[in-house]
C-alpha cells in the first residue's frame, strides 16, 4: 500500500490539535510538532494508532498512572510516555 506522508502528516497534526479537552490538544499538538519531522512511515502510522486512543487513558499514560486499555508498546509510545509539556 502507497501511503501520501503529506496527507498522513497532515492528518496526525489535525488530530493532535482537536481533541476535545484544551489540555489534550496542548499535550498532543505539541509532542506531534516536535517530533513529526523525525518519523518514518511506521512511526507516523503507530502515532496515529495513538492518537486513536481516548484523552483520558493518553493524559494517564503520559503522567504514568495505570490506564483502562492497552497501549502498545513503541518507539512512538514510549517517546510520549517521557514527554513532559513546556508551556512557552
Amino acid at each position: 500500500m502507497i501511503v501520501n506522508i503529506k496527507y498522513l502528516k497532515n492528518k496526525i497534526i489535525y488530530r493532535s490539535t482537536y481533541r476535545g479537552t484544551k489540555e489534550m490538544d496542548k499535550l498532543l499538538s505539541s509532542f506531534t510538532k516536535k517530533y513529526i519531522d523525525h518519523f518514518n512511515e511506521d512511526e507516523l502510522q503507530n502515532l496515529c494508532d495513538l492518537l486513536d486512543c481516548d484523552d483520558e487513558n493518553l493524559y494517564k499514560f503520559n503522567q504514568d498512572m495505570p490506564t483502562t486499555i492497552k497501549i502498545n508498546p513503541n518507539s512512538v509510545s514510549d517517546l510520549f510516555k517521557i514527554y513532559e509539556y513546556k508551556n512557552t
